[in-house]
């Protein structure tokens, strides 16, 4: 073994392996982590009305779920900043779905947001679904979520939650900022970037280490 070869070795040791190593060890726990359970079992929806009669559940389901009450003419910048750096990016994923909920009377409006969403990013909303109810169940659903938010009078506020598959309210229990992080508002395109994009991709990375282990435990 040269000279060379040695000091190049030794300079690998001490300051390359150690790194390799900390990026894995990284790697790994980003991919093993689980997002914490903040509020376990929030209510259902699939007896709310929708747009196409056809019913909405949160069971079994990987929700992106916002309160938008009758404030629809504010919510086209929230809707036009989830629909670009979440929506598109997830909603190819199976289960995962957006739900609005809104009061009964703002189904037009919810049309004319829809074909503005179409038209400036031309994506398919399939995912995207909107459920009304009165006062009265939108209180009470949002009550479920036992968060220290409120709604406004307009029974809308600017967040948006993520729901896992057992109607779990998912979010963080040690954020650098907020402590314990209910939701993310839809206002931030920083918050969303840095916090929300990276939570959608653990739920989602959960579900599918689930659902590979279900089928390898279930193979002939």
């Amino acid at each position: 073994m040269s000279k060379s070869f040695k000091k190049y070795f030794v300079l690998f040791i001490l300051f390359i392996f150690p790194i390799v190593i900390y990026l894995f060890f990284a790697s790994g726990k980003n991919n093993f982590a689980l997002l914490p359970i903040l509020t376990a079992g929030v209510d259902e929806i699939d007896h709310w009305g929708t747009l196409s009669g056809e019913p909405v559940q949160l069971k079994d389901r990987i929700t992106v779920l916002g309160f938008w009450g009758s404030d629809l003419s504010d919510k086209k910048g929230d809707a036009l900043n989830l629909n670009q750096k979440i929506y598109r990016r997830f909603y190819q994923f199976i289960d995962f779905q957006f739900v609005m909920v809104l009061k009964q009377g703002q189904q037009d409006q919810v049309e004319l947001l829809k074909q503005e969403l179409k038209s400036g990013v031309g994506t398919d909303l399939i995912k995207w679904r909107f459920v009304f109810g009165s006062d009265d169940q939108i209180a009470r659903l949002f009550k479920s979520f036992k968060t220290p938010l409120l709604l406004n009078a307009k029974k809308s506020l600017p967040y948006v939650f993520i729901i896992d598959k057992e109607r779990n309210l998912r979010g963080r229990d040690d954020d650098e900022d907020e402590g314990t992080l209910f939701g993310f508002n839809a206002q931030s395109v920083a918050e969303i970037n840095n916090k929300m994009v990276d939570d959608i991709k653990v739920i989602l990375a959960e579900y599918r280490r689930a659902w590979k282990k279900y089928n390898k435990n279930t193979a002939p």
